[in-house]
């Protein structure tokens, strides 16, 4: 069913329906904390710069993992593979033993690297930007990852898909 809003009208509903006609890569960002690994689905995940390599991750400031990031200085960035839509729905709140000891690993900077990720990049936060109700963190990349093959888990339209 099609919508068209402006002005006023263009509530936060409407904003999240529209940003959910673009598929996007399934994106777990990773920390730890003094608790332990901490992390959440990232979709809002994105590069900044290749020169020098930076990307950025808009945090909800009420997700846990928003200070471990912070204390710890580092986050990492994974793109999940097709077949991890319950991985990505428990990292999206719904379970529990995210870290489960042999999935994961870590590159530069100690934040859990997913082994089986298509891609990872390892970052050290650079610049915080409050705005709203998440914070922008731009994180300079210390270690990269790439596994050359594999189809991506996507999401549109509010599901997770495999190609």
């Amino acid at each position: 069913m099609s919508m068209q809003a402006t002005g006023d009208d263009v509530d936060m509903g409407k904003f999240w329906r529209t940003l959910g006609e673009r598929p996007i890569g399934a994106t777990l960002v990773t920390t730890d904390s003094a608790e332990g690994p901490n992390g959440f689905l990232g979709l809002s995940a994105a590069h900044v710069s290749a020169n020098p390599p930076t990307m950025l991750v808009s945090i909800d400031k009420k997700t846990s993992a928003l200070a471990g990031v912070l204390d710890k200085g580092h986050f990492a960035v994974n793109y999940l593979p097709e077949g991890c839509a319950e991985l990505a729905n428990m990292f999206g709140g719904k379970g529990d033993k995210l870290f489960e000891q042999d999935a994961w690993d870590t590159l530069a900077t100690g934040a859990p690297v997913f082994k089986d990720a298509l891609g990872v990049f390892d970052c050290e936060v650079e610049k915080v930007v409050e705005h709203g109700d998440i914070s922008i963190v731009i994180g300079r990349v210390k270690g990269v990852r790439a596994k050359g093959e594999g189809a991506p888990l996507t999401f549109f339209r509010g599901k997770f898909q495999s190609q």
